[in-house]
């Protein structure tokens, strides 16, 4: 049995993720998906997911990655189920905008489980059922991660630390994995419109303002973009100019410097 798994899927990226592998001949990595499994925390999202693309092919799998007891039922599943692992899409992820003082631990906490974690416990747990299908590409690993990743981020600094990591985890995992014929690849885009902007400055109604507006994106242009650069086979995808951008920036700019220029810009 051939899978697909999306953690995340209950909304922004990883929602999107779905619907493009499910509706999208075009779009599957590797050979057509028996199944896709979806993970999130809301039952009730996934299952509402499932049922506006066909329950018969989706495998609901409501679990708290941040909890250890969710990594166990997955090796459990998986060895009941014993699948080829085609794609997983690490997109859950979770931040707090303001200053790391006036945080409370349990977000930091969160953040730091969940996007650091929980992703490399995920993928530890799935990558040994993705190899030895003979073929020129056997499984593919994407990693969402930012480009908030490439600096340090007052007021993001968790975020953007726990991003920094993963965009290092993904581009030494591809290294790693390449003569096993997987792919791995690190998605770095910049504001994305989704939910998450709302959860990170526990705003219901916060939206994208200022300088970042202007470099906003929405997930029906990423995704498609993401699954792209996948099937190329890149190590990384920076995401929109303005992204491109800082990445150069960040290479050949010292840090201290762009942190100068950060506090005159406030």
């Amino acid at each position: 049995m051939n899978i697909a798994v999306i953690t995340g899927a209950s909304s922004g990226m990883g929602k999107e993720f779905c619907s493009r592998l499910f509706k999208e001949e075009d779009a599957r990595l590797g050979a057509p998906y028996d199944e896709i499994w979806v993970i999130a925390r809301s039952e009730g999202k996934l299952t509402e997911l499932a049922s506006s693309l066909g329950k018969d092919r989706i495998r609901v799998i409501p679990l708290d990655l941040t909890k250890t007891e969710s990594i166990s039922v997955l090796k459990a599943l998986l060895s009941e189920k014993n699948p080829s692992v085609r794609l997983l899409a690490n997109c859950a992820g979770m931040g707090k905008n303001g200053a790391f003082a006036e945080q409370s631990v349990e977000d930091t906490h969160t953040a730091i489980s969940l996007n650091c974690e929980a992703l490399t416990a995920v993928t530890q747990t799935f990558l040994p059922y993705m190899t030895g299908h003979g073929e020129k590409r056997s499984a593919t690993i994407i990693n969402i991660a930012s480009s908030a990743g490439f600096l340090p981020q007052p007021n993001f600094a968790v975020y953007a630390a726990s991003k920094s990591y993963v965009i290092s985890f993904s581009r030494a995992l591809a290294e790693e994995l390449r003569a096993k014929k997987i792919t791995v690849t690190c998605i770095c885009p910049g504001p994305v419109d989704t939910d998450f902007i709302k959860v990170s400055k526990s705003d219901p109604d916060a939206t994208f303002t200022g300088f970042k507006a202007k470099f906003v994106t929405t997930t029906d242009k990423l995704i498609p973009a993401s699954i792209k650069a996948a099937k190329k086979g890149k190590t990384m995808l920076v995401y929109g100019m303005g992204q491109k951008m800082l990445h150069l920036t960040s290479k050949i700019v010292p840090t201290r410097l762009v942190l100068f220029f950060e506090r005159k810009m406030k």
